[in-house]
């Protein structure tokens, strides 16, 4: 398929995150994807290293989704989600909380990771106004990424995403980032240092506002817009441990790594740690149809539906396309392909190459500052050159990123054949 320029100027779209006049004076569009491939509109083929933004872990145009979401748009198209249901939405919240730790029972499912956010912000306000407890504040991180909606941009902790945005709720609260120039290049991706140190912020926020004014702490399990920041040794043990202190409500942002990306189904898993209320969206429907949702544990459920008369709503929240047939069906289908391509599975067997083929390529080169692998996520950060994001267009310029890529190939054909041999052989080209 090929795309005329000449007939639309492209000035209609206002394009998200983008730098719009240097796009459509030098488009790229993508006209085709299959499995780990993008195909633009030159006849270029390219290798979608991001896997989209972290949302199609199971490959693009996968049949099994395409197929489930035609079968169910020829059944029903739209059900409305209030006072009224269709099965789709029940089956995969029941896939969903199969994956999620055990107390997490209810799921709650929105249009994207950003909504998640938002609703698992009025969800903590509903349960704490249902025990009767006046918590205001939120506490977040620097560095920071929830999203996009006021709630998001409230707890985020990147400027760029907040500083002409003045309307965000107020009583928020940051803690530190745990990133540090003093441990670089680590292998196995988690610091060893200053895990408690870094979580005892929260400490001196409770002893400086009141815990009994914290209705909960929002964090990434790793950080990941922000470029890959692995939580520091004991780090989100000591956060779950002041929050039980205080009765402060723990919500892990999995947005990004959930379903699999660390190589568990969550990073709940992954770092042991049990948070209150959970947010996921992107691979949940392997990024085919927008989807997010909020998992929760049953005692937060309970208590807010609990805390209404029989009959009346309980939760005063939610969208026009939640739990979206198609939606659901995509989503379904991707639980399914989780299962039955053992794609967690693999994502395990695959990290400890994934990290070592990074660091073999590009650790020494003289552009590059860090590494930071979890799991099949990482960031290579570079060393700032101009403004922000400058430095970066010269990788690809200067085929930093293929001259690695070949070095690699030749020095690490041994150790590749070894983790195939070890991990399930993919029927599709995907990842």
């Amino acid at each position: 398929m090929a795309y005329d320029s000449s007939t639309n100027s492209l000035e209609a779209h206002w394009m998200p995150f983008t730098d719009n006049r240097g796009f459509k004076e030098d488009p790229r569009l993508i006209v085709r994807a299959e499995g780990v491939h993008l195909y633009d509109h030159h006849g270029g083929q390219l290798i979608d290293g991001s896997s989209g933004l972290f949302c199609s872990p199971a490959g693009h145009c996968h049949p099994k989704i395409i197929e489930a979401v035609h079968q169910q748009m020829k059944d029903y198209t739209y059900v409305m989600p209030f006072q009224a249901g269709h099965p789709a939405s029940f089956a995969l919240a029941e896939k969903v909380s199969r994956l999620t730790p055990e107390p997490m029972n209810h799921v709650f499912f929105v249009n994207s990771g950003s909504e998640a956010v938002d609703t698992a912000m009025k969800m903590i306000m509903a349960y704490h106004h249902a025990r009767g407890d006046m918590r205001t504040r939120f506490v977040s991180r620097e560095r920071a990424y929830h999203g996009v909606n006021i709630g998001g941009v409230s707890l985020s902790g990147m400027v760029k995403n907040r500083d002409i945005f003045h309307a965000t709720v107020p009583g928020v609260v940051m803690m530190r980032h745990t990133w540090s120039e003093d441990e670089l290049f680590i292998p196995g991706g988690q610091p060893q240092n200053n895990g408690v140190e870094l979580a005892n912020d929260l400490e001196r926020i409770c002893a400086t506002y009141g815990p009994g004014n914290i209705a909960a702490v929002f964090v990434e399990p790793v950080a990941g817009s922000t470029g890959t920041l692995p939580p520091p040794v004991g780090y989100l043990e000591r956060l779950r441990e002041i929050c039980n202190q205080h009765g402060i409500l723990l919500v892990f942002d999995e947005v990004i790594t959930g379903f699999g990306r660390l190589g568990t189904n969550f990073a709940a898993q992954k770092y042991g740690v049990e948070p209150d209320i959970m947010t996921m969206a992107k691979a949940l429907t392997n990024g085919s149809i927008p989807m997010g949702a909020v998992a929760v544990k049953d005692e937060i459920y309970d208590t807010v539906v609990g805390s209404s008369p029989r009959g009346l709503t309980e939760f005063f929240h939610g969208y026009t396309y939640s739990g979206h047939p198609a939606a659901c069906a995509a989503g379904i289908a991707m639980m399914d392909i989780l299962e039955e391509e053992s794609l967690i599975q693999r994502a395990a067997d695959l990290a400890p190459y994934f990290e070592e083929v990074l660091f073999a390529g590009l650790k020494g080169h003289e552009m590059v500052k860090d590494i930071r692998v979890a799991g099949l996520m990482a960031s290579v950060e570079v060393f700032p050159n101009g403004g922000p994001g400058m430095r970066g267009t010269a990788l690809p310029e200067r085929d930093v990123l293929g001259r690695a890529q070949r070095q690699i190939h030749r020095r690490q054909r041994g150790s590749r054949a070894a983790i195939h041999r070890r991990a399930r052989p993919c029927r599709r080209d995907c990842r």
